[in-house]
């Protein structure tokens, strides 16, 4: 089993000016590499450049310019150039699949935020002991960094990776580690119907509110946004001191609310997992459910549209995106896994409006979205609890299909 673990770095001055250069050198090769590939197909022979032609130039490339590139872990710029290659790979495929391509693009030095070391060993050392919250990562070029250590790392270290957020950083390590012992059994079986009004509503009839953290910090978010709107768009190396503060400012806010919604979200999946031994959740397409409607064409009048409804979607799709679904069926899927406990995701359809009780199905069952009334047999319940114990049902049915 591989588990990552996250750690603050605590580098000094100099060591946070190495950093930002080997961020900085990282990207330019990354860059440099995606030119060489663009202007290889534009060539009329329209040659293909794989990641192992131009991870065979990187000696080269190291001793002609020794002061940037060649400083740095010759395999963390072999990580660099895999980076692109998986890149250029995700792009084929959207191809293939009809999807929207989305070729790969060049990255400005503020937004290349990660540099990868495969192994530990190779570049870079992880330093740390068993509980020892103050530990060291030596990184090539760099040097012993301290870390803040909040908690033992179990298992072997594969890989170390260098992030930055904001004006912090931070080292990622992954670890190999044998299954662990799973929780003692409960006898509990659930299932979670994931909502706006409510986050999250359970067959048992409990809810979990949704804390909408992006709407508590719209103001203060919108405030900040204005603020850095009235600088004019310049590179980072030439913003002034009050344009730097502005856009910390909003990497500041942007960074509380999506630590907020980890926090919910582990808090959240660690009662369910402790609870239940089997979960079942909706299999939702959470990408497809969240984008923008497709425009009208007026018939009777060209180059014009008719109303599609999108400025209603689009709050609903900020209600989608400021609940992390996503997030949280990612960290529940990760500690349903290290507990033991079972998962299964079913289909959606019809799970709301379908009667618990006589299995009607029909429209009119939801008549407001908190209510369900059966118009076959008279049930009445509310409508996300109706949800939960279909989507439970469909879930012991699959399982046990599942075994048969």
């Amino acid at each position: 089993m591989i588990r990552a673990y996250k750690f603050v770095m605590r580098p000094t001055t100099g060591q946070r000016i190495a950093l930002g250069e080997m961020l900085r050198d990282h990207c330019s090769l990354y860059n440099g590499a995606l030119q060489e590939r663009r202007d290889a197909y534009r060539h009329p022979s329209k040659t293909s450049i794989k990641y192992g032609m131009q991870s065979a130039q990187l000696r080269d490339i190291r001793a002609f310019d020794p002061d940037r590139q060649g400083r740095w872990s010759f395999s963390s710029q072999q990580a660099t150039l895999r980076r692109l290659d998986k890149a250029f790979a995700a792009f084929f495929r959207r191809i293939r699949a009809g999807q929207t391509p989305g070729y790969p693009r060049f990255r400005s030095v503020s937004w290349f935020d990660t540099v990868k070391f495969p192994k530990d060993g190779d570049g870079c050392r992880w330093d740390a002991t068993p509980h020892d919250r103050v530990t060291r990562v030596r990184f090539q070029g760099v040097g012993h960094v301290k870390v803040n250590q909040h908690r033992p790392v179990v298992g072997k270290v594969k890989t170390v990776s260098v992030k930055r957020e904001g004006r912090k950083w931070f080292v990622v390590l992954t670890a190999e580690q044998d299954q662990p012992e799973p929780l003692p059994e409960t006898g509990s079986m659930v299932g979670i119907d994931l909502g706006i009004a409510n986050f999250l509503a359970d067959s048992g009839g409990e809810f979990v509110p949704n804390p909408r953290h992006g709407r508590r910090a719209a103001a203060k978010l919108e405030a900040a946004q204005q603020a850095l709107s009235r600088f004019p768009r310049c590179k980072a190396k030439d913003r002034t001191r009050n344009h730097q503060r502005a856009v910390d400012k909003v990497a500041q806010l942007h960074g509380k609310v999506r630590r907020q919604r980890l926090d919910h979200g582990h808090k959240t999946a660690l009662d369910l997992v402790r609870a239940h031994d089997f979960i079942a959740h909706e299999d939702l397409k959470i990408r497809n459910m969240s984008k923008a409607p497709a425009p009208k064409p007026d018939p009777e009048q060209a180059g014009t549209f008719l109303p599609n409804g999108a400025a209603a979607k689009a709050g609903l799709n900020r209600s989608i995106a400021d609940a992390g679904w996503g997030v949280f069926l990612t960290i529940r899927h990760a500690k349903a896994e290290s507990a033991g406990r079972e998962v299964i995701a079913v289909d959606p359809r019809n799970t709301s409006r379908t009667c618990p009780e006589c299995g009607h199905v029909s429209k009119e069952n939801r008549p407001t979205q908190a209510t369900f009334h059966c118009r076959a047999c008279g049930h009445i319940a509310h409508a996300d609890t109706v949800a939960a114990l279909n989507v439970l049902r469909a879930g012991l049915a699959r399982r046990n299909a599942s075994t048969v």
